[in-house]
This record gives C-alpha cells, structure tokens and sequence, in this order.
C-alpha cells in the first residue's frame, strides 16, 4: 500500500499558510518481517497552489494552518486543514496550554490538573493531527510488544530516567522493551509469579487466585500488563499525562491496552465491582492521604473477594515517613473491611473480603462512612468521589463469575433490568460473529495487521468477543447517554470504559487499528451544535493510525454525508451493504486513513 505526504510552506513566525500539495509516498505497509519494508520511500515533491497530478503521485490541496472550531461549522472546499506538525501529540482534554490557564481555580493538592479538562468549543483545534517527522507504519504484534520504532514516540526521558529499571532502553532505531519495571527490573514475569504464591500461600498464581481481570494504576509502559496476557489476564491500563513522559503513548504503540486517567477528584470512567486485582506498583498515588478516598475508589471498583495489590516503600522500608504511612493504610484498610494477606519482598496484598456484617459495626463506631444507596445503572462519568465505602448490594453479590474463556458467555442479570433478554444477548453475540467475518473479507487484510480495535458503541461487547479469538484487543466504550451495560461487559471477562463522544477521547493520537461505529451517529444525531457528525469524525481521524480502518454502520442519510465527507479528511472509503440484526440489509462503510506527512 501507498502513504501520502503532505508538502508545507507554513511559516509560524507570521502565520502565512499557501496551498500544499499531497504526495504519494511509494513505499510498503509492513510485509511481514520485523523491519523490513516498514519506512515509506518518499517521492518529495511539492505542489503549491496546484491540484495537479504527475506520474506516480496523487496530489491534494489541504491547507497547513492552525485552525480552531467555529460556529457555524465550515470545512473548505479544499478539505479538512491540517494542524502544524508541531501539533501531532494532541490530545484536546489533556492540553498542557490549556490547562495551565486553569491551574489557579484547581486543587493541585490533590492533582487535579491531571484530570481531563476539555475547552470549550471555540478553543479546540479544527484539523487534521499530523503524524510526527519519520513516523512508520507501527511494527505488528507480538514483535511491538518488545520493539517499536523511536520516531514514533521521539522521547527520552523514560529511557534516561528509567532505563536501569528497564522500563525502556534506546536500540538504534528503535525502543526495547525488556519487561521491567520499578518493582520488578529483573523482569514482570518472575514479579508475577511471585504475587500468585503470596496469594495462594505458594500453591498457585493469579488465575488460581482467581484473577481474571485487572485494574493497573500509573501503569507505566504497561510491560505488567504485557505479561499477564499469556495468563488469559486481561488488564486495564491507565496513568496520567504526566512528568512520567508519555508512557501511555508507549504503552498504546506497543499494542497494549491502555488510556489517559487520573486518580484526583472523580470517579474513575469504570462501572464498580469490575476487577479481581487493583495493582499499584510506585505508582505515586497518596492513598493514605484525604482520609483515603482515593483508596476507597479502589474499594468500589474491586470485586468481593478482590485483592489490591501494593508494591512501594511504605510496604518495606523503615526510614523517613514510610511506617507512619504504613500505619496510616493499615487503619484505613482495616476500617474498610480489607485482609491483610501478605506482606514480604516489597509488596503487600490485601483482600477485600465480604463482611457487610463488618462495615456496618465500623460504621456505628464511626470508623467508615457508608455511602447512601446509588443509581447502579448510573455511569461513573464526571463523578465526584465519595469519601465513603459501597455497600454492594445483593444483585451485584449473586452472580459468581466463571474464569475465562467461558466468562466470555455469561449473560448479566443486569441486563434484564434494563430490557435486554437472554435471547437478545445470545443473537447478539451470534449476530457479531458473523459480521467479524465480513469485515476481514471486506477490509482485505491478514490477522496480523490489527491489534488495538475500539467499538465506539459496544452494546454487550459482541463485537469484541468475536475478535477473542484473534491477537486484538478491543477498548469497549459505552456511551454515557446509552443504556449502561458496562457493568455486563465486565461480567464477560471484557474491558471498557464510559465517555462522551460529545468530547474527546483521553488518548494520544494515532492509538488504534481500527475504530468500529454501529449506529454511533444516529445517537447523536440530535445533540445540536455541539456534538456534531464533523467533531466526531475529527476525533475519529485524531485516534486512528495512518492506514487504520474505521467502520460505519448507521442510517443511509448519516451514511450518505460520511461518505462524501470522508475523503476531505483524507480517507479512503467503500460503500458495502450487510445484513441487520432484522436481516434487511443496511449500509456499512469501510474507511481507510491515507498514510501522510507534512514535509
């Protein structure tokens, strides 16, 4: 396959910005081997003011200028605009410049600038997010796993200030990863192993402890997370846009799942009672700060019988303030209800165990407060955090989950109380294998070529449990104003998180393979100015990798105006027709985001 470069004579020290042509790059899209074939071969020549073609390249009149949001939308004839080069990290509600404006009204003591904070319209850009100077076609898994290429993510601070941990260590062209971390340099695999003999009183490891899915906070580059896969482990991976430089950004490049997100004053975008482990390896949270509400945030994403595990000094050492700390978690978890299991190596493992009977004795000893009854289909969405612990009640206690792969099956007794049969839930499911099969064919491509997928609109995760099979994973969003059924995508052994997509997404750009979009737009179709079909294409543009797919399946009027708008934001796009779940046929279309670059 072909790329495409973008020729630029934008001058930023007056803001001139000419016309500038798209170049095809003549070059290959990764055949197959670890490095060959990956780095296009430029055809540079530029264009201006000339929508001309010459033998062998494609050219285009996009425009290189800084652009922000107007009301009413326009985009120019000419196509979408593409932001400067100097632009191609954006992430719009995580935007350094913006949110230093708001820093006098936050509460930095509790780190509040490291939430998501998203300008108002008029303030966020209006184009196209360039990739960076010698930015590659991603190298394909499992081979990304341990190597990316450098110039995809140019940063060094990592490997200068972590690389004798071996979080990442520079290898010519590329970034090695050798599996390390703070808590366990000598590799996760052996760090692993070691908390499932702490939890099982050495007689087994985390699967026989019964953890099958996993909640890492400030994950690093994510290598935890990396290997607990061939455990059938499947791991939410977050840390903040912080000092710790762009290690999402890694994490993501290499093909592991992660996002932007912060432990400060809201609730965490996850549904609660979702995870059988919260792992916390120095990952500079306070927990002990705040009367612990950020460890009572723990307490309410944890499963009964969950385990939060804690490797950082206060577990270890004795100097400075670490044992009053230590002495501070202790009171904290002991109010809660929590079992200290074990404690050795630099680690300490806790239990949350199921003893309302407990709680409510702390609670009339005022030790704990207990939270006021909730809204357990309300999303955990822009949530301000209780300093108070859940009490779970007895529908989310009822139902005991089986290990993976058969969790993949289970049908939520939630889902009933929100009018989604066993039957629906079981076309569904069946209906998704189906269509994954199509997509393949449709999009022409070997297994190998997808690894990070989102359904943008993930109903009961269907679209996700038909790719199990293949080396995907897949981010399953649950938009806030749908029927929430994030709670029974955790139930099947699955992954997700609530947002918006009136907002943008808490990622870097050019994060996913693949973006999924079933009948996305019809549901916001009516949300008025703010929430426009454009805005959300340009999100969709800003996450998607060059030569990623995106797919659309929606109402023909919404499908009609995608497709003729798709190619000014440089896309390639199909017009096929599938069966529904009503087997009528309906319209789908299969995207392709150019491969450019500014030059």
């Amino acid at each position: 396959m072909g790329g495409y470069k973008l020729g630029s004579a934008f001058d930023l020290k007056s803001g001139r910005a000419i016309m500038v042509g798209l170049l095809l790059m003549v070059g290959s899209f990764y055949l197959g081997t670890l490095f060959g074939g990956n780095a296009p071969i430029y055809v540079s020549r530029t264009f201006p003011n000339s929508s001309s073609s010459v033998a062998g390249t494609t050219t285009f009149v996009n425009k290189v200028t800084l652009t922000y949001r107007k009301t009413p939308l326009v985009i120019p004839e000419s196509g979408m605009n593409v932001c400067p080069i100097t632009f191609n990290e954006y992430i719009p509600c995580h935007d350094p410049s913006y949110v230093k404006k708001l820093l006098p009204s936050l509460d930095l003591s509790r780190k509040e600038e490291l939430e998501r904070h998203c300008p108002p319209l008029e303030k966020r850009l209006f184009c196209l997010v360039p990739p960076p100077k010698d930015y590659k076609i991603p190298i394909r898994w499992p081979t990304s796993r341990d190597y990316v290429w450098q110039s995809n993510v140019n940063h060094t601070r990592l490997a200068e200030v972590k690389g004798g941990q071996n979080w990442v260590h520079e290898r010519g062209q590329l970034w090695w990863f050798p599996g390390g971390g703070t808590h366990f340099k000598h590799g996760a695999p052996e760090y692993i192993q070691r908390l499932g003999n702490m939890m099982t009183n050495e007689t087994g490891n985390l699967r026989s402890a019964g953890v099958f899915q996993v909640l890492d906070v400030g994950c690093g580059v994510a290598s935890f997370s990396a290997f607990l896969l061939p455990l059938d482990i499947q791991t939410m991976s977050f840390a903040p846009k912080d000092g710790h430089e762009n290690q999402i950004q890694f994490a993501l490049e290499r093909g592991i799942g992660a996002m932007i997100s912060a432990l400060s004053t809201k609730q965490l975008p996850y549904p609660s009672s979702s995870f059988e482990m919260v792992h916390c390896s120095r990952c500079r949270v306070d927990w002990h700060a705040n009367d612990g509400i950020l460890l009572k945030e723990v307490d309410r994403v944890l499963r009964p019988n969950g385990y939060f595990v804690y490797s950082a000094p206060p577990a270890y050492r004795k100097d400075k303030d670490y044992p009053l700390i230590w002495d501070k978690l202790v009171n904290l978890t002991t109010a809660m209800c929590w079992k200290l299991i074990a404690r050795k190596i630099q680690t300490a493992i806790w239990i949350k165990e199921e003893n309302q009977s407990c709680l409510l004795h702390n609670a009339d000893l005022k030790r704990i407060d207990v939270c006021d009854a909730v809204d357990e289909f309300k999303p955990s969405w822009n949530t301000p955090l209780g300093n108070c612990v859940q009490i779970s009640s007895a529908q989310t206690n009822s139902q005991k989950l089986p290990p993976r792969p058969e969790r993949l099956s289970v049908y939520s007794e939630s889902l009933s109380r929100i009018g989604i049969t066993q039957e629906e839930f079981t076309t569904d499911t069946s209906f998704w294998q189906d269509q994954v099969r199509h997509y393949w064919q449709l999009m022409n491509v070997n297994e190998t070529e997808i690894r990070n997928a989102m359904d943008m609109n993930a109903y009961c995760s269907g679209f996700a449990v038909a790719l199990n099979s293949l080396p995907v994973w897949v981010m399953n969003i649950v938009p806030i104003s749908m029927k929430n059924t994030l709670s029974a995508i955790y139930n099947r052994g699955i992954l997700g998180a609530f947002h918006d997509w009136c907002e943008p997404f808490s990622t870097y750009p050019r994060t996913y393979d693949l973006l999924h979009a079933n009948h996305l737009f019809s549901h916001y179709k009516n949300r008025g100015e703010v929430c426009s079909l454009e805005d959300i294409m340009l999100e969709m543009d800003r996450i998607i990798r060059p030569q990623g797919f995106i797919i659309i399946r929606d109402e023909k009027s919404l499908i009609t105006r995608i497709r003729d708008l798709a190619p000014k934001f440089l896309w390639d796009v199909e017009l096929h027709s599938l069966e529904n779940r009503e087997k009528k046929m309906e319209s789908v279309l299969i995207c392709r985001k150019k491969f450019w670059a500014i030059v």
